[in-house]
């Protein structure tokens, strides 16, 4: 392997931020606002009267401002950002950006997208108010004053470096082991890549009347994990993950984690054994995990705090972290026993993720032009400090792209699927290409030979009987098609004028698809792509064929990467030699060697659950 320390410059790169930005302001008491904002205002830098944009964070948001003649007096924000993650950011920025009187308020890192997209809003009503180029370079220039705070020190029994879902279950569970804990997150919030996704956790209950029915089973999720992945992935660790799945489950229900008790089959994940969380979105993990430490002593968070380096003795031991605080001071924290590193992969540090497919060479590309879906701070600090103490690092060119990115950010919100059999998928000339139902590399590698890398979902009513109803990441599709993110249409004819597709050709390749949907006259014959998954786990899917229908503009974006720091089934890294590095635990995406070439989709959180457990419960009992 490589050392991806010395290949990369630069372990940071910024998320490409696309905001897509229409705006439109009413000037208080006024019916003419665009005239009067036109002209400049003589007594001031703005025309006093309140401003709307709208603006697009991980959803469509609304910033209204409303100023006098040479200040901002009120900013309001109409949002449905993820609760815990952008949420706060679009409560606490306007408020910033007030008693600033300035556009120079950074971006949260856990939430640059919303931050962003604020910025983005209010820039625009002060331009509509009135303000010119210089006014708007000169409040964008404004900074808020930072104090250096004093140097800090600090020791628990555990130290865990993220607060992403890895981290957390780690911190919980030793935590209920008796232990100590002091949890790092580089940035203000918990949640990581784990409360950007759409929530769903494969998990077999052997032997329940769920499994029976879909003919699942542990060691039907332990083949298709392992052969998923080209069988590249460490059948021992593999085998640990189906197999402590459902006890993880059912941790999480014992702290208080809602589950719908629906399956289904998530893209990629090849079989109905997903289970829904009751919350959108990855939130149900953290709002259990946030409860749970309301509840109990014992777990210190240190937010806004980035880990540089490892702390090792002189025999070779990890015993802590040097890290920097939000206003630059040194920040010093030594673990009892154990050091739990649960940071992340690398999907947002485009240099790192070039790099490591130069290996493989599977992707066409993974420089600028390909988005993410990570959160920002996912740039792989975590496997380069343990690179830096002899760490060995496992199949770094296995890296995972999605076909679902949203055309604009990059980001799964905006999907409109439910689960893999009530969709389909087609190009812009409206033809399926691909098997919907296969696994992840084989959709996108497909995806990335269609026109423009671009592809419509495609669906029916089934699963949205009145509009009202949440897709996976807690958007309605009422909401999703008035913002111009997803087509509506009574007929299939005027869906494809909406895609700017050929019409004969999307009601062709629909009804080829029905053909094979339960009650159609191909059932159990060999789909032309390979696909087997046409009825949903509840059978209302026969295809589709009931009005409205809905279509979303899908593309490739970067969503996982596979691999990372070698742990052995206790989740003790490994160093180039094979041998453990005392007091070093990884659980999570930083770790590698888990999923080979391809991961399940749905297998990402239950990983954060299954290693995040066993890797809080070995530091916990381990000593120095």
């Amino acid at each position: 392997m490589k050392s991806f320390s010395r290949k990369i410059l630069s372990a940071v790169l910024a998320a490409l931020l696309v905001l897509t930005t229409a705006c439109g302001g009413s000037s208080a008491g006024s019916s003419s606002a665009s005239s009067e904002a036109a002209s400049a205002n003589e007594a001031g830098i703005f025309n006093p009267g309140t401003y709307s944009a709208t603006t697009t964070g991980m959803h469509e948001m609304t910033v209204t401002v409303t100023v006098d003649a040479n200040s901002i007096t009120d900013i309001q924000v109409e949002h449905q950002e993820t609760e815990g993650i952008g949420s706060p950011v679009a409560e606490n920025m306007p408020q910033q950006i007030l008693e600033l009187q300035g556009l120079g308020i950074d971006a949260v890192a856990s939430a640059t997208l919303t931050s962003n997209a604020i910025l983005e809003g209010v820039t625009q009503c002060l331009r509509d108010a009135g303000a010119s180029d210089e006014t708007i370079a000169a409040w964008q220039a404004k900074k808020p004053e930072v104090v250096q705070e004093e140097d800090a020190e600090y020791t628990a029994d555990v130290v865990v470096i993220g607060a992403g879902g890895a981290g957390m279950a780690a911190a919980v569970t030793a935590q209920q082991a008796g232990k100590s804990v002091i949890v790092l997150e580089k940035t203000s919030a918990m949640g990581g890549n784990t409360i950007l996704s759409g929530g769903a956790m494969n998990a077999v209950d052997d032997g329940s009347e769920v499994a029976l029915e879909h003919e699942d089973s542990v060691a039907l999720h332990i083949q298709q994990t392992y052969e998923g992945g080209d069988e590249q992935g460490n059948l021992e660790l593999v085998t640990i993950l189906c197999e402590k799945a459902w006890e993880g489950v059912e941790w999480l229900k014992e702290l208080g984690m809602g589950f719908t008790g629906e399956v289904f089959t998530v893209t990629g994940g090849l079989w109905p054994r997903a289970q829904r969380p009751s919350d959108p979105e990855g939130t149900g993990f953290f709002k259990t995990y946030q409860n749970y430490m309301d509840q109990n002593d014992g777990i210190t968070m240190l937010y806004n705090t980035t880990a540089n380096e490892l702390m090792v003795d002189e025999n070779g031991a990890v015993y802590g972290v040097k890290a920097t605080g939000s206003t630059g001071n040194s920040i010093t924290v030594t673990a009892n026993n154990g050091v739990v590193l649960a940071t992340g992969g690398f999907g947002r540090n485009v240099e790192m993720r070039v790099a490591a497919n130069e290996e493989t060479q599977l992707w066409p590309t993974l420089d600028e032009t390909i988005p993410s879906t990570n959160a920002s701070g996912i740039t792989g600090d975590g496997i380069l400090m343990a690179e830096a103490v002899g760490a060995n690092l496992v199949q770094m060119g296995n890296i995972q792209l999605l076909p679902l990115g949203d055309p604009e950010t990059g980001s799964l919100s905006g999907n409109i699927e439910h689960s893999v059999e009530s969709r389909i998928f087609v190009n812009e000339q409206g033809e399926r290409f691909v098997n919907e139902g296969g696994r992840r590399d084989e959709m996108t590698l497909a995806l990335f030979e269609q026109t423009n890398t671009t592809m419509f979902i495609v669906m029916d009513s089934d699963t949205y009987p009145t509009g009202d109803e949440l897709n996976n990441f807690g958007e309605t599709i009422n909401d999703l098609v008035a913002a111009g993110r997803a087509y509506k249409a009574d007929t299939l004819e005027e869906l494809a004028e909406m895609m700017g597709v050929p019409a004969d050709t999307l009601v062709a390749t629909v009804e080829e698809y029905n053909r094979y949907c339960t009650g159609g006259d191909l059932e159990g014959q060999t789909d032309a792509f390979g696909r087997t998954l046409f009825s949903d786990v509840e059978g209302i899917n026969n295809g589709i064929n009931n009005a409205p229908y809905y279509a979303a503009k899908r593309v490739p974006t970067v969503h996982h990467t596979m691999g990372g720091v070698e742990i052995n089934a206790n989740c003790e890294v490994l160093n180039t030699q094979g041998q453990v590095i005392p007091g070093l635990f990884a659980a999570g995406e930083v770790t590698g060697g888990i999923h080979g070439t391809n991961r399940l989709g749905g297998n990402a959180l239950t990983d954060t659950v299954v290693f995040g457990r066993i890797a809080g419960a070995s530091a916990a009992n381990y000593t120095r």
